[in-house]
């Protein structure tokens, strides 16, 4: 009678359980590329596994940094118990730190730091406190810091060390992740505010004004842009466009309406023509997105602002009293269609008046009718006599703007008093003729 051959002896349940353990560490530590979410996920999880009350103690900084024992350790304090915990230097009993900004306040609601629940029973031996620290590291990397677990009861065993270790390798990986990406993030946002917050120089009689906003920390760059380019005559045109979509690609063919644009108003064309000129041009090329754009021709010297807009949001006018009202025009289609059909619109620009262009990013909500969203910027109310920098300041603090859920691009502008001249022309109030358009 042959045999049966057996299969592997069953693992020890310690082992079985030590390979749960860290199987949950890898699911619930680093969700998300944040850091300071990474913290708090690996605090949660080890006053679960394998339980006490943990905190994370980032290294003073980089230059002053003294590496660590690249091991755990455990450590029992006995005697005294208002001394119990507080060997290691940077915990007391109720878990607070002593100098540690992240350590400030734990066991108070602190999000980097985790207890085990109060209404747990006490375990054999309460009133010993047990320490063990890990450092927040990977290999031989530096430490990002050190992991601390404290609880009164049964020491810390191997298996705890294991769990603290890998918990902590696992975290300071993640952490090191999301400090490179955040690095990547805040290099982009100012190539793209360099981008859009350097604008052509208009004519001294304007005063001007410019924000731009990313759409949320993991928005890198997008479309939105305004422009501003020197005409004859002290006129000046505003231009704001909004390039479909986000990320590098709609960054990319931003700059290339941007530059075509600068040429097409070189030509001093009237703004409905520079829309049919700049959308004949930006249709040849398959490769570019579409683009919303609105074209505002100032002119200081008649008092008179000139629009055009490609399928984009009217702008606002608000008056020296702080009310707002948006300028009614007509909208032809997007550029890079080649449909064309764009139609000027002029209306005064009175004294103290604020001309306010932006891209849907300030004014739109999800779920909500656009009219809805423009009653809301129409119905504001500024202090008096607020100017472009006032103006965007507190339109985009009333809206909400820096947690909206698109880019966002702002430029206001308003008609500085200046003295007359008496030739007229250059920059001065008084234009010199105009030609005939």
């Amino acid at each position: 009678m042959a045999e049966r051959e057996e299969g592997p002896a069953p693992a020890p349940e310690g082992a079985r359980r030590l390979v749960e353990v860290l199987e949950a560490a890898i699911g619930s530590i680093g969700t998300t590329l944040d850091e300071a979410a990474t913290r708090r996920e690996l605090t949660a999880f080890l006053a679960r596994h394998p339980g006490g009350t943990a905190a994370v103690t980032p290294a003073p900084s980089a230059d002053r940094h003294a590496a660590p024992d690249t091991a755990p350790t455990a450590r029992r304090d006995s005697g005294d118990p208002d001394a119990a915990g507080r060997g290691h230097g940077d915990l007391d009993t109720a878990g607070r730190g002593h100098g540690d900004p992240d350590a400030a306040g734990r066991g108070h609601g602190d999000p980097d730091a985790a207890r085990p629940d109060p209404g747990a029973p006490a375990a054999a031996g309460e009133g010993v406190v047990h320490t063990l620290t890990a450092p927040l590291a990977v290999d031989r990397e530096r430490p990002l810091g050190t992991v601390t677990l404290t609880r009164s009861g049964p020491p810390y065993t191997e298996d705890d060390r294991v769990v603290l270790e890998q918990a902590a390798r696992l975290a300071a990986r993640h952490i090191r992740h999301a400090r490179r990406l955040a690095a990547t993030e805040s290099v982009a946002l100012h190539l793209q505010r360099a981008l859009v917050a350097e604008p052509g120089r208009p004519h001294p009689n304007l005063e001007i004004a410019g924000r731009y906003l990313p759409a949320g920390p993991r928005t890198l760059v997008g479309g939105d842009w305004f422009e501003t380019v020197r005409l004859h005559f002290g006129r000046s045109l505003l231009v704001v466009g909004d390039v479909m979509g986000h990320g590098l690609e709609a960054a990319v063919d931003m700059n290339a309406y941007r530059s075509a644009l600068r040429e097409v108003a070189a030509t001093d064309l009237p703004p409905h023509r520079v829309l049919r000129h700049l959308d004949a041009v930006v249709a040849e090329d398959g490769a570019r997105r579409p683009a919303t754009c609105l074209l505002v021709r100032v002119d200081p010297g008649r008092g008179t602002a000139t629009f055009a807009s490609a399928g984009h949001l009217p702008p606002a006018v608000f008056g020296p009293d702080g009310s707002a009202g948006l300028v009614d025009l007509p909208v032809g289609p997007p550029l890079g269609t080649g449909v064309g059909g764009y139609e000027p619109a002029t209306r005064p620009l009175g004294a103290g008046d604020t001309l306010l262009l932006f891209t849907d990013g300030l004014v739109e909500r999800r779920g909500e009718d656009i009219d809805v969203s423009l009653a809301r910027l129409a119905g504001l109310r500024l202090p008096p006599d607020q100017g472009p920098e006032g103006v965007v300041e507190e339109v985009l603090r009333r809206l909400d703007a820096r947690h909206a859920e698109d880019d966002v691009a702002v430029l206001a502008a308003r008609v500085r008093v200046r003295p007359a001249s008496r030739t007229g022309g250059g920059d001065g109030a008084l234009p010199e003729p105009h030609p005939p358009w």
